[in-house]
């Protein structure tokens, strides 16, 4: 894509309003713009990272065994009243009437929804297990919506539900997520704990907050020094029920809670190796047995005959507010700094001098075999201050930078820059596109 075809409004200033970094920064690199108190239109640069975003969380869901479908974001309110939860849920949820004075809502949670269309089409054990998910928007009225879409109303959303004939499956599911949800976020460049977490309104005995650490971060957490040692997940096997049992049993093993689930023996036993912060919620699962399927009337026919009440569980994943916990856990002061597996665009091309025409053609021609060879590329082409460019493309976050000058043609090198570490060097237009990967 050209920059001077591009709709990319950046901002010089951070706007009053915004109080943290990644708000301040999703504004002034133009990857969103309020539209109300808590919602945002995404824009161009914003919507490509988003996708990026979205396509690893349902790469990892994919390879997990879990099923995608799509629900829509409103509901029926006699939905929420068939699990109890309709009055229970509180003022977050938006409910509305539509013109023949039907109670509907804007969906917070979709696990009435996947009860009754599971209830529908299920009916032996052979339908079980089976996980289902979604990516769909989803609103919660917050009472005080606040750094940009760290905290915002509507918001992109992961969910996924589990279907089990018992306890031990569930669990299993519970576990295939646990250990998709570590790769997920591994893949986005994300040390993100999974912490015990308190189940809140949609229930069970079993839960875990994954949990990224920032100043910013809304909650308290505490964890064993261990958690700040870096991890590498190998190859899993999702159906070997006793080895994803292991991993998880290993990655539970250091202590790690959110404020309100603290263990104070947990946390006298970590001693001098006790850490305390503030974090990010990124994800969070569920195992709650009965709580939906039973009010509900899911009931399926067991291997004897018997009527059985399936076991479920549910796994959120925030795909928006992953864009706002990556750019707090990797930024600098000139702006973005974004992973390769999520940014918007892999190289930047600047042209210093576009009324070079030696410039011009050695620019041109870099950005047509890079688009030849399949990689994604910004190219400046604006006629605009050399700064300003420098400036625009650190603030955005691209990996690579392709400098392209009349001095730098003379002696027939561009400059590479790796946006992550600043490192420059010289090579030769051949060299520079092997090293970027065209």
């Amino acid at each position: 894509m050209r920059l001077s075809r591009h709709f990319l409004p950046v901002l010089k200033e951070s706007p009053a309003d915004a109080q943290i970094v990644s708000h301040k920064l999703m504004l002034r690199a133009g990857l969103v713009r309020q539209t109300a108190a808590g919602i945002y239109a995404w824009l161009p640069l914003g919507q490509r990272v988003l996708q990026k975003i979205a396509q690893i969380v349902r790469e990892e869901q994919d390879r997990s065994g879990a099923i995608e479908l799509l629900m829509p974001t409103i509901q029926s309110a006699d939905l929420w009243r068939e699990s109890g939860r309709y009055d229970a849920y509180g003022p977050e949820m938006l409910r509305i009437t539509d013109r023949h004075d039907r109670e509907m809502l804007y969906g917070p949670t979709n696990e009435e929804m996947i009860t009754v269309i599971f209830r529908d089409s299920a009916r032996s054990y052979r339908d079980l297990p089976r996980t289902l998910y979604h990516i769909q928007w989803k609103f919660r009225d917050e009472v005080r919506p606040r750094f940009g879409v760290m905290r915002g109303r509507e918001f992109l959303m992961k969910d996924a539900y589990s279907f089990d004939l018992d306890e031990a499956g569930a669990r299993h599911s519970y576990n295939k997520m646990f250990v998709a949800y570590l790769n997920t976020f591994a893949r986005m460049g994300l040390r993100a704990i999974p912490m015990q977490a308190d189940t809140g309104p949609i229930g069970g005995d079993l839960s875990h907050e994954f949990i990224v650490l920032a100043p910013t971060g809304e909650s308290d957490v505490f964890y064993h020094a261990n958690w700040e040692k870096p991890a590498k997940l190998s190859a899993v096997d999702f159906d070997d029920v006793a080895g994803l049992q292991s991993i998880v049993a290993g990655y539970t093993a250091d202590y790690a809670a959110t404020d309100e689930k603290r263990d104070e023996t947990a946390e006298a036993a970590a001693g001098d190796q006790l850490r305390q912060s503030r974090g990010v919620e990124v994800g969070h699962i569920f195992y709650f047995g009965e709580k939906y399927s039973k009010p509900m009337n899911l009931r399926v026919q067991g291997p004897d005959g018997a009527e059985v009440i399936p076991h479920m569980g549910s796994y959120g994943i925030g795909v928006s507010r992953l864009m706002g916990a990556i750019i707090e856990a990797s930024h600098d002061d000139n702006g973005i700094v974004w992973p390769d597996a999520v940014a918007p665009y892999k190289v930047g091309i600047i042209n210093m001098r576009v009324d070079d025409a030696a410039c011009a053609a050695a620019a041109d021609d870099l950005y047509a075999r890079l688009q030849a060879a399949g990689v994604e590329v910004l190219y400046d082409d604006r006629d605009e201050r050399g700064g300003a460019k420098f400036a625009t493309m650190d603030l955005i976050g691209i990996p690579w930078q392709i400098v392209v000058g009349p001095k730098g043609l003379a002696k027939d090198v561009v400059e590479l820059k790796r946006r992550a570490t600043g490192e420059k060097e010289e090579l030769s237009i051949e060299a520079a596109l092997a090293k970027v990967g065209a």
